[in-house]
């Protein structure tokens, strides 16, 4: 089993083993846990990422949460893990927009971390007891910008 295939059996594992089996409706959930796979795009790189995201609801309109990526190919094949903390609006529903701030961390032969900021949106497609949700963000990081793209699987409790 190669990194990834075992990286990502490992997070499935424990991102399940937190869902409670009980359903409540999407509208209703304050923890919405999810699984982002896309891909980072930044100068004339495109490469796969992936991560994990939580939202904690606080009303109906705003939320806070923590997000943590990982591009293993990132910085010229170095690898760079992305966490940072955001403040998300839910303007109408299944639509989520999103600021944070946090860190890129950047490995390899000289490793260095950089401030993040994040602006991200997203739309929800609810399927049965999860969510699907296309997610475009821009990343700011030491006069450079970053673009994210991709698609998170919710499961709201």
């Amino acid at each position: 089993m190669n990194k990834f295939t075992t990286t990502m059996a490992f997070a499935t594992l424990s991102i399940s083993s937190l869902f409670p089996s009980a359903s409540v409706a999407a509208d209703d959930a304050k923890h919405i846990p999810g699984i982002f796979i896309g891909a980072t795009h930044i100068e004339s790189e495109t490469e796969f990422t992936f991560g994990f995201e939580y939202e904690y609801k606080l009303d109906a309109q705003w939320g806070v949460g923590a997000v943590f990526e990982r591009t293993n190919d990132g910085a010229h094949s170095d690898g760079v893990a992305v966490g940072l903390a955001a403040l998300y609006y839910h303007p109408i529903k299944n639509v989520r927009l999103g600021a944070g701030i946090g860190e890129e961390r950047i490995g390899g032969a000289h490793p260095h971390d950089e401030t993040l900021y994040r602006l991200s949106a997203s739309y929800d497609f609810h399927v049965a007891e999860f969510g699907l949700a296309p997610t475009i963000a821009v990343d700011f990081i030491d006069n450079e910008e970053a673009i994210v793209f991709g698609v998170a699987v919710t499961r709201p409790f």
